[in-house]
């Protein structure tokens, strides 16, 4: 590598700008995310479904907005994780007992903060 990678941020794109300096690259657009989180929302959308289609709960969700992304640029942290899968990432919360589990044990393996 000849140097490092550095987006600069611009408007609220934080989840854009933290994957490509990640990967060191311009990998993903606003484009490429809101994609992603579509796919997400059809996903939640059929699953809601799964109560039936009637219920009130479904026609409730279906009033919300998107959790996933947002016209500031939000992107949600669904949206990041399977955007680093494409890479073959996995995305590991600071807060999980897995993540617990790897700082007892932390040999052999790379822990990356956002």
């Amino acid at each position: 590598m000849d140097s490092i990678f550095h987006e600069k941020q611009e408007g609220s794109l934080c989840a854009q700008h933290c994957l490509n300096n990640l990967l060191q690259g311009e990998y993903f657009t606003p484009v490429d995310l809101s994609s992603i989180a579509h796919q997400l929302d059809e996903e939640e959308r059929m699953r809601m479904a799964e109560g039936g289609m009637a219920s009130e709960e479904y026609r409730t969700f279906l009033q919300q907005p998107s959790g996933n992304m947002d016209d500031s640029g939000f992107f949600s942290i669904q949206v990041i994780s399977n955007a680093l899968r494409v890479w073959g990432l996995e995305l590991i919360l600071f807060n999980s007992r897995e993540y617990q589990s790897l700082m007892i044990n932390p040999i052999g393996l790379t822990l990356i903060h956002c």
